[in-house]
């Protein structure tokens, strides 16, 4: 078997819920020639601002957007990339898709990068590691820690079949002003609600949350509380990437903005985990939030 000496060192995650797409791809980058993209590319592909919430926070709501997205948003951040996708209903070109997907990991782990892969161990983005071609498996790591090996003819047909692989294969040498400039556009057209989604996104995702949090309907609902924990950590800390990545390109009033919306969101779920308050006091925090991320994009679209 050929095998990488991959972990999730490194990667920034204080809550342990940071977006496993996210926090994937990062790792991957972190581990391969282009490492100090690792950082930014969060940002920079748009996912330090995204956010989706179901109505009844169901936490599957994280992992319902247009998956085919990925390429451009990577290669945004100065990236370049293969992907290759095989959603439902798509049986015709299933063996096509399988192939062509073992075929990208393959290339990718000689080149000693590991695959940011859908479903290898647990229904979340993890990392291919590995394969060996005589046992016919791959070597993989899950965002819960968990490694494991996943058989070549079980990729794309786990718990949640699908096929979602993505493998990087250089950079481009994009300009960081054009980075930034481009990122700005990704970040308004999710907040601002342009990109689909079957559950509330963007700016929108807001008030969504927040109703879970209202004191009548939460006393109701101590059965959420892992789902309010899981959302409140994911997009928490989805924002600290943002703050980094503004305070690192010089977007001073950006920064400090997002640095209070990291700020809130964390404190909201300190609360919500520890029970060290109550609904009212996060959803304050929620609020107060919810008033900068406004106020960013108003910033974002006088500069695109």
């Amino acid at each position: 078997m050929k095998t990488l000496n991959v972990t999730w060192d490194g990667i920034h995650d204080s809550t342990g819920y940071l977006f496993s797409f996210a926090k994937s791809l990062s790792c991957a980058v972190k581990n391969s020639p282009w490492a100090e993209y690792a950082e930014d590319i969060i940002a920079t592909s748009g996912f330090a601002f995204r956010m989706w919430v179901a109505a009844d926070l169901c936490p599957s709501s994280t992992s319902i957007w247009s998956f085919d997205i990925q390429k451009s948003c990577v290669e945004n951040g100065g990236l370049t990339c293969e992907y290759v996708g095989r959603y439902w209903e798509q049986d015709t070109i299933e063996k096509q898709k399988w192939l062509e997907a073992i075929a990208n990991i393959k290339k990718s782990i000689d080149n000693g990068v590991p695959a940011v892969s859908w479903d290898i161990g647990i229904p979340e983005w993890g990392l291919i590691t590995g394969y060996d071609d005589e046992k016919q498996v791959f070597s993989t790591l899950a965002v819960n820690m968990s490694q494991t090996e996943l058989p070549y003819d079980v990729l794309g047909k786990r718990e949640l079949p699908i096929l979602s692989v993505l493998t990087l294969t250089g950079a481009s040498g994009k300009p960081q002003d054009e980075i930034l400039k481009d990122t700005v556009k990704l970040a308004v057209a999710h907040l601002k609600g342009g990109e689909w989604c079957d559950n509330a996104k963007g700016l929108e995702a807001y008030p969504v949350l927040m109703k879970h949090f209202e004191p009548e309907v939460f006393t109701n609902e101590n059965g959420f509380a892992w789902n309010r924990e899981y959302l409140l950590g994911t997009y928490g800390e989805l924002k600290y990437y943002a703050y980094k990545y503004f305070e690192k390109t010089g977007q001073s009033q950006l920064a400090e903005l997002y640095q209070s919306i990291h700020s809130a969101w964390m404190e909201a779920f300190r609360i919500n985990k520890t029970g060290d308050g109550c609904a009212v006091d996060i959803l304050a925090q929620l609020k107060l939030a919810q008033k900068n991320e406004i106020s960013v994009v108003e910033i974002m679209e006088k500069m695109i």
